[in-house]
């Protein structure tokens, strides 16, 4: 199996497409290959200055511990105690965790045994060998390995508050549909399509690929933002945040960390897309649904 990187630098860095090519072979697809990281070292880019929040080995702690506490488990069960771990970890500006580069290096130079661990598919009855997606490691960001835990603990979390986001990425068809969408990117709906999940109206993957389906169709003519309006965002509570991340401890490994200290979502908004969604999910089509078990 891949194993980690025998040589960390002490920065994260940036590395492109292009030069992730020369490194996912078809061994490292397979977990047989390791990657060559001092030389994959050699063409990153380091990222400049020496805060704290983008030093690797805060990193690659947390994602030591979530191999140790899974190991034996099913990979898919990490995504919900990571995603709010890396994200507090990181304490990065939406702009900065838009840049690709970030991701391919955290999945070639930081963690290609997470990523393998992870996102190996089982072996075929062919025999044929198991194999990762290559767009966990160079994928768009509902796809990336590390990316997609970030935008999801980021766009369901309620503020501070990352319980919503856990229960998000609970749900491997939540963050395969929903972090595809625009609309998630209106609060109050991302934390109704939480509650429809807590609340038991959709339990099924199939479930939640409709509801997902059905929302976003319906954006195309209701305007969510209007009818469920957010409180307008405040940048100086992230800007804290992330400098507070200098003097910050790391991620606690048992409970819940915290966000930054960002006004909640309205809850009168959230209930009212919770009734919409929950009617919408009614007249949606499910497969393998039947009519009497519609709304």
């Amino acid at each position: 199996m891949t194993s980690r990187p025998e040589y960390l630098p002490e920065r994260l860095a940036l590395l492109s497409d292009v030069q992730a090519a020369e490194y996912i072979s078809a061994g490292l697809l397979e977990g047989r290959e390791d990657v060559p990281s001092i030389a994959l070292n050699k063409v990153a880019e380091p990222l400049p200055g020496d805060e704290a929040r983008l030093g690797l080995h805060r990193v690659r702690d947390l994602i030591d511990h979530a191999l140790a506490k899974f190991q034996g488990e099913r990979p898919t069960a990490a995504d919900a105690w990571l995603a709010p771990r890396l994200h507090e970890t990181l304490r990065l500006t939406r702009r900065e965790a838009a840049e690709k580069r970030l991701w391919t290096y955290m999945a070639l130079g930081v963690a290609p045994d997470y990523v393998v661990w992870r996102h190996l598919s089982d072996s075929k009855a062919d025999s044929s060998r198991g194999r990762v997606a290559r767009d966990k490691f160079v994928g768009p960001h509902y796809k990336q390995a590390f990316a997609r835990l970030w935008w999801a603990a980021e766009l369901f979390r309620n503020g501070s508050d990352y319980r919503p986001a856990v229960v998000a990425c609970g749900s491997q068809d939540m963050l395969n549909s929903a972090l595809r969408l625009d609309v998630i990117d209106h609060r109050p709906t991302a934390l109704a399509l939480v509650r429809l999940i807590e609340g038991g109206v959709v339990r099924t993957g199939r479930e939640v690929n409709a509801l997902t389906s059905a929302v976003n169709a319906a954006a195309a003519t209701l305007m969510y933002d209007v009818i469920a309006p957010d409180v307008e965002r405040d940048g100086e509570p992230m800007r804290d945040w992330i400098e507070g991340a200098e003097s910050a401890l790391p991620s606690s490994r048992d409970s819940l960390p915290e966000g930054p200290e960002e006004e909640g979502v309205p809850e009168k908004a959230v209930q009212r897309l919770v009734a919409h969604f929950e009617d919408l999910f009614a007249d949606a089509p499910v497969r393998g649904r039947t009519p009497d078990e519609s709304g």
